[in-house]
């Protein structure tokens, strides 16, 4: 299976399928509103404002499996969103990203990235220390570990990075700017 032939909810009861971004550069987001990584939507929006139409997609899927930072409908996070980032790349229905009822679409991105560690500095070991309590083995597999982790897809449809949350947003960006 590719990349290519998943879909995602959308938040009025359709389906998005990623078929229609063939050619493109994706950027795939589990996203929240609650959370200290937050204000990445406005560099989320910058990157969509750049690179748009250059070839970029953004498709942010709200989760609130982490910490209950998502705490609203699709209609209060879209809101929100647009209210607090002007966010205008689109946004899918409010889905899990681990476990049983995960969306097929992330076991597929988690069996082609696995985590490879939060990296150096202060965000990272407050994330180890964190992830320590919660699941003792969390270095050891490819689940989401929090909210904005940040998958890119590249043109041809492989999944070509996957970025923590605490990874610096410039990296993100000059990741997408070398598949465009």
């Amino acid at each position: 299976m590719s990349i290519y032939d998943y879909s995602v909810p959308t938040p009025k009861n359709g389906d998005l399928s990623l078929a229609d971004f063939k050619g493109k550069v994706l950027l795939i987001v589990n996203t929240a509103t609650g959370c200290g990584f937050t204000p990445h939507y406005k560099d989320l929006e910058d990157m969509y404002e750049r690179f748009h139409e250059k070839g970029l997609e953004i498709i942010d899927i709200p989760c609130n499996q982490f910490a209950g930072q998502t705490p609203g409908n699709d209609e209060e996070i879209h809101e929100f969103c647009q209210l607090k980032y002007n966010t205008q790349f689109p946004q899918m229905k409010k889905s899990e990203v681990n476990g049983e009822n995960a969306l097929p679409l992330y076991k597929y991105l988690k069996s082609q990235k696995g985590f490879e560690g939060f990296g150096r500095g202060p965000k990272a070991l407050m994330m180890g220390t964190m992830l320590k309590k919660i699941d003792k083995d969390y270095k050891n597999n490819p689940e989401i570990k929090w909210n904005f982790t940040k998958f890119v897809v590249d043109r041809d449809g492989s999944v070509a990075a996957r970025f923590e949350p605490t990874a610096d947003m410039k990296d993100v960006a000059a990741c997408v700017e070398k598949l465009l």
